[in-house]
């Protein structure tokens, strides 16, 4: 018990102090890589108002904190996710486990951004050329969760991320690793959550969309290609620390909340609440705010403010462990986003 203190006194050293060096990310919003990456998926901690990296499990758990994975209460599961995304985009979110004894959890997933379809313009045909393109986004990911004592619990991801613009395309790699802590202070139901994400080199495009024509006035050979070099960038990297409670009321009657303050190195931080009541484990009523000190009128996170969400359990109807969670989440300027989750457990 003992090194298990330690070792979590270690975590939350690192994670301050990589708090203060990711400071002043609001200064660089919006020049990041692979934005996908901060778009979180799984409507039942969405609900929450993205509270919770404390005591999450099973697949959601993939992106909110890993260390959940092995935490599931089946063997193997299955998650299919879907969120309509503001501006007409939407995100589809895929994972599948399979817990392998004591070696731990094992974990696929796959999330893919679609922001449908552009028209092509250009400076003589501000119309339009008649071409349509369509971008790319996605991210696979291989995750790895242990579960160490009845009080901690570890995990990790690597993941592959692929972007594409026509004629050109980026390709990255990131990790993320996280620790649940359940038993803090020596009160059973009160966990603590370290998550670090989005870990990995910058990215940079290429591609024949990148070459154009030009003149080399040094030269007689004529018109010849030449490359624009883009820019590479970093990825948005974000450190979450994170406590949660729960409360049994009666027999029935069950109640979580949770905190987590969030570090982003491409834009403002975030202070995040949530709660859920539960009836009987098998309805979930589930509310959240997000709040961002930083915000302002000329730079807003339109994302800040209430979110609110529902889940039934149809494991006591259907014989199956079945789950349906829902999460609606308000956006400044746009409409609201809605979020559709299933969870099946074998």
């Amino acid at each position: 018990m003992i090194q298990i203190k330690k070792l979590l006194l270690t975590i939350i050293i690192s994670a301050c102090i990589a708090m203060e060096a990711f400071g002043g990310g609001q200064n660089r919003a919006g020049t990041n890589a692979a934005p996908e990456l901060m778009i979180p998926v799984g409507s039942r901690y969405l609900a929450m108002g993205s509270s919770n990296v404390a005591t999450v499990y099973g697949l959601e758990a993939i992106y909110w904190n890993p260390a959940g994975v092995d935490l599931s209460t089946s063997n193997a599961n299955a998650l299919f996710s879907y969120r309509n995304y503001f501006a007409d985009m939407s995100m589809s979110y895929v994972a599948v486990s399979g817990r392998l004894g004591e070696i731990g959890s094992v974990g696929l997933s796959f999330r893919s951004l679609n922001i449908g379809t552009i028209n092509v313009t250009t400076l003589d045909q501000p119309d339009g050329t008649g071409e349509i393109i369509s971008p790319s986004y996605f991210v696979m990911g291989l995750t790895y969760s242990k579960q160490l004592t009845d009080r901690i619990s570890i995990g990790v991801n690597a993941n592959l991320i692929s972007e594409s613009w026509a004629r050109v395309s980026a390709t990255g790699f990131s990790f993320d690793a996280g620790v649940e802590y359940t038993g803090l202070l020596e009160v059973p139901t009160l966990a603590l959550g370290v998550v670090v994400k989005n870990l990995g080199a910058s990215m940079k495009y290429g591609g024949n969309g990148l070459w154009v024509k030009a003149n080399d006035p040094a030269s007689d050979r004529g018109p010849t290609y030449l490359e624009i070099g883009p820019q590479a960038s970093e990825l948005p990297s974000q450190i979450s620390l994170g406590l949660s409670y729960t409360r049994t009321l009666n027999e029935d009657n069950k109640l979580a909340v949770s905190g987590t303050f969030v570090n982003n190195n491409y834009t403002y931080d975030n202070y995040n609440f949530g709660l859920e009541y539960s009836y009987k484990d098998i309805l979930y009523l589930r509310g959240g705010y997000l709040f961002t000190p930083q915000s302002t009128t000329n730079n807003p996170n339109i994302y800040q403010g209430f979110a609110a969400g529902i889940g039934l359990n149809l494991s006591k109807f259907s014989g199956m462990d079945i789950n349906f969670d829902y999460a609606y989440v308000p956006v400044k300027y746009f409409t609201a986003d809605n979020s559709f989750t299933i969870r099946i457990g074998f």
